[in-house]
C-alpha cells in the first residue's frame, strides 16, 4: 500500500527505518513506558504467544524466538503510528 502524499513526505520505508533507529537509541525505561502507553496488554501477549508458536513450528533457534515478538510489537507500532499520521494529514 502506498500514500498518496506529497514529493516530500516520508515514505513507509523511512518511516519504518527512522523508528527502529528510535528504538535503538531509547534506554529500556523510556521502551517500557512508549510501550506502556500505546500498546494494549493483549497485543504484548499476543506477540509473544504467536512469537514462541511460530518458532515452535519452524524450527527457529533461540535467538531468533527471542526477538520474534520484538519485532511483531515494532511492527505493531509502526501500523499506529501510520494510521496517526494519516488522520494527522487528513484534518
Amino acid at each position: 500500500m502506498n500514500f498518496s502524499a506529497p514529493d516530500d513526505a516520508v515514505t513507509r520505508e523511512q518511516l519504518a527505518w527512522e523508528l527502529a533507529e528510535l528504538f535503538n537509541e531509547l534506554s529500556i525505561e523510556h521502551v517500557n513506558k512508549m510501550l506502556a502507553e500505546n500498546v494494549p496488554l493483549e497485543v504484548l501477549r499476543f506477540a509473544t504467544g504467536y512469537g514462541d508458536d511460530f518458532s515452535e513450528v519452524h524450527g527457529l533457534d533461540e535467538g531468533v524466538r527471542c526477538q520474534l515478538p520484538n519485532l511483531l510489537v515494532l511492527g505493531y507500532l509502526l501500523r499506529v503510528l501510520e494510521e496517526r499520521l494519516l488522520e494527522d494529514g487528513s484534518e
